[in-house]
């Protein structure tokens, strides 16, 4: 589908802000998504500004200094908000007689490196916009062929992100252009965000988690409700592909750019929900208390910005009444009841079916007006049309109790054990035929840590050294109550480490004894199932 670079080009013809949302094509998911970008960014999704969808091509120096210090001073930097971007236009038509991009001297006559050092001033950090073909979708130099030299500019400059577009391609494989500006990224040794912008073509999602930190799987969104809808249709069944270092990015937010308030809560929710990038695309200097109140809303952004890095799934869908969850990394599950219909709706689903169980009740904190109640099981609200209501619930699967047992591997019929009874740190952990023995006698704990021995003695499971990379080491180590000794026994079998995300896995499946235990990401394999046996 090449329609996308052509409809752009036409929004930019008719006054440079007009969009088209449009759906990905159909295409055939791939049984295991591709393991998330190595470069340290984008743990949890990435939260900032990008000027496109309320300026078009008039952007500035002037236009990003003024927004960072309005960031800086509306609360959006306390809240999480770190990257000021700049969108497309911001070059001059051509490079100079050594091929190097050059800043636009009228619209940025400090440049983009003075832009950057005003912006890291403020402690927030700066992002440029590219294009993966020969010209970007407004008829600026792209950086196809010139990824090196571009990509030595923008780490020069002090860049911190790349939005990469994907406009006059000349037909190359998408994954290769992708690829070729990675690559170039990294060998600046310069940490930038790699943002892929390929509009969901090329079913990015099955390949994006190795070339970039996040993946358009949709067209560029308008500010209407219906655009939001249709990429939040297309973008809600990917959840399987995104997750600590990668992120399914269903576009930037039109919060503030003429739905309605209610639209733009439900439009805020169901991205945090889906833990996409938080990227606001609205006059920021100029934002009422309403826009504020929505993109700053702590609870909410806490869902999107959760360490555990699920993205949220459909729980159920009737009639235009929707049903989302997302596990979080406390045990707590957030929810959303998604009224897509133009009339008031009752919305209701159980604690069981977002898979909370064991407690006779649950605490429901909603999201917006921040009240708290609780419930035996039973999850309902009255949502207005277009609307969202949002729960945090707490209580019992998922949220701690200490237990104390066997942590069985299923897939191998064994137990997990430390070797040899040691309890000397960084011995790492491994599966052995169940016997009843202290090296096989774990507690969990209230806090999700996983002890071993007691008193004194007692160790905890822990990923080696806080590395969140698959291969890394399970071992035990002094228990200290740090991110890389929580783990969660979610409803599907798995333990996920809180730190990484990743899954508790039996090293290449195997059934032997002795057979070591790693980090690995999440593929529903048996050797990732596990089951605490209370003693």
């Amino acid at each position: 589908m090449r329609l996308l670079s052509r409809s752009r080009l036409a929004r930019l013809a008719a006054a440079g802000l007009l969009a088209l949302a449009m759906a990905p094509a159909v295409a055939v998911l791939t049984p295991i998504p591709a393991q998330a970008l190595d470069n340290g960014l984008a743990r949890v999704p990435q939260m900032g500004f990008n000027d496109w969808n309320a300026y078009g091509c008039n952007v500035s120096e002037s236009l990003i200094k003024s927004t960072a210090l309005a960031m800086h001073n509306n609360g959006m930097q306390a809240a999480g908000y770190q990257y000021v971007n700049i969108d497309d236009c911001w070059s001059a038509k051509n490079r100079d007689g050594n091929g190097n991009l050059v800043p636009d001297p009228a619209k940025f006559p400090d440049g983009i490196a003075g832009t950057a050092a005003y912006v890291h001033s403020l402690g927030l950090k700066l992002g440029i916009y590219s294009d993966a073909g020969t010209a970007t979708c407004a008829g600026y130099p792209g950086s196809l062929g010139h990824e090196r030299q571009d990509a030595t500019s923008f780490a020069a400059w002090g860049v911190d992100y790349l939005k990469y577009d994907n406009c006059n391609n000349q037909g190359v494989n998408a994954q290769q252009r992708y690829t070729a500006m990675r690559d170039a990224l990294a060998s600046t040794g310069r940490p930038i965000l790699f943002s892929l912008c390929s509009w969901g073509q090329d079913s990015v999602w099955t390949w994006g988690a190795g070339v970039g930190n996040s993946w358009r799987t949709t067209g560029d969104i308008q500010p209407n409700y219906n655009s939001m809808l249709s990429i939040f249709r297309s973008n809600v069944g990917l959840a399987r592909y995104a997750g600590p270092g990668g992120w399914n990015d269903p576009d930037m937010l039109e919060v503030g750019n003429g739905m309605s308030a209610t639209e733009d809560r439900a439009h805020f929710s169901l991205w945090a929900e889906m833990a996409a990038p938080l990227i606001a695309g609205t006059n920021i200097p100029a934002a009422s208390a309403t826009t504020l109140g929505i993109l700053n809303n702590s609870r909410v952004i806490a869902v999107d910005q959760d360490p555990l890095g699920k993205q949220g799934t459909m729980v159920s869908s009737s009639g235009g009444r929707d049903v989302l969850a997302k596990p979080l990394a406390n045990g707590d599950v957030s929810v959303v009841l998604f009224n897509e219909t133009g009339s008031a709706a009752t919305i209701s689903t159980t604690a069981a079916a977002i898979g909370k169980t064991g407690a006779s009740s649950y605490t429901l904190t909603d999201l917006w007006s921040g009240a708290a109640s609780s419930t035996s099981g039973s999850i309902s609200a009255s949502v207005p049309a277009h609307g969202v209501v949002m729960y945090r619930v707490a209580g019992a699967t998922g949220g701690g109790g200490s237990s104390t047992g066997a942590v069985h591997a299923v897939g191998a019929g064994k137990c997990l054990e430390v070797p040899n009874s040691s309890a000397t740190p960084g011995v790492q952990v491994a599966i052995r035929d169940c016997v009843t023995q202290p090296n096989q006698t774990w507690t969990r704990t209230n806090g999700n840590q996983l002890s071993v021995y007691s008193g004194t003695s007692a160790m905890c499971l822990d990923a080696y050294n806080n590395q969140t990379s698959p291969g890394t080491k399970v071992v035990i180590w002094s228990c200290n109550s740090q991110a890389n000794q929580q783990w969660l026994f979610n409803a599907d079998g798995t333990v996920t480490g809180v730190q990484s995300g990743l899954c508790l896995d039996v090293t290449g499946a195997s059934t032997a004894n002795g057979a070591l235990v790693e980090l690995w990401t999440c593929n529903g394999g048996s050797n990732q199932q596990w089951r605490l046996a209370s003693a």
